[in-house]
């Protein structure tokens, strides 16, 4: 099957080595409906997420949810800030990622627990993409406030917060986000790329 890019994107994004499309597809829009998602809708992006590979197969990461119009939201939404909760009001689900700084088998430190954790939360945004669904990650928000509010256990690391929710129209953000709101470019390959050292 073919996927052919939309216009937005295919004028923003150009490769020098062929990339499939589902991956160029995959942006952060945020502009959203307001429509509710469903249990089955967000369950499928997490276990897609919880598929991703991790040190030892140890799984560090953790996803502590909330759908809108939920006692549930008030919480994790309060720790977003002003510019976050001005947009993911319209979100119909919020998730925080957080990952085990240890080991469970040994209690030993793992270097690799937000690395793990980061493709973790690749693959919920790509699986997000593939669904049809606006997946926006965020580091905006008040990492102790949420550790707290969550309970979130001290050897546990608070990553980022994710609203996912149904695509809206540029046009319904606040007209100070609008100009933002297209597929964002990447740096040159060689800039990010380096032979045998830095």
């Amino acid at each position: 099957m073919e996927i052919t890019l939309p216009s937005e994107i295919a004028e923003k994004r150009k490769t020098k080595f062929s990339v499939h499309p589902l991956i160029l597809g995959r942006w952060s829009p945020r502009s959203m409906t307001g429509e509710p998602i469903s249990e089955n809708e967000l369950m499928t992006l997490l276990e897609a997420a919880h598929w991703a590979p991790s040190c030892y197969n140890a799984q560090p990461w953790r996803f502590i949810y909330a759908f809108r119009e939920t006692p549930q939201w008030g919480p994790l939404f309060s720790t977003l800030v002003p510019f976050n909760q001005e947009w993911a009001a319209k979100a119909g689900a919020l998730v925080l990622i957080v990952s085990h700084k240890v080991f469970e088998h040994n209690q030993k430190p793992s270097v690799t627990h937000s690395f793990d954790a980061g493709a973790a939360w690749g693959y919920l945004a790509l699986q997000g993409h593939v669904n049809g669904l606006v997946v926006h990650g965020m580091q905006g928000f008040d990492y102790e406030k949420a550790r707290e509010l969550c309970k979130v256990p001290e050897d546990f690391q608070l990553e980022c917060m994710v609203a996912i929710g149904k695509r809206g129209k540029k046009e319904d953000l606040p007209a100070s986000m609008q100009e933002k709101e297209t597929p964002s470019t990447r740096k040159r390959l060689d800039e990010v790329v380096m032979k045998g050292s830095f």
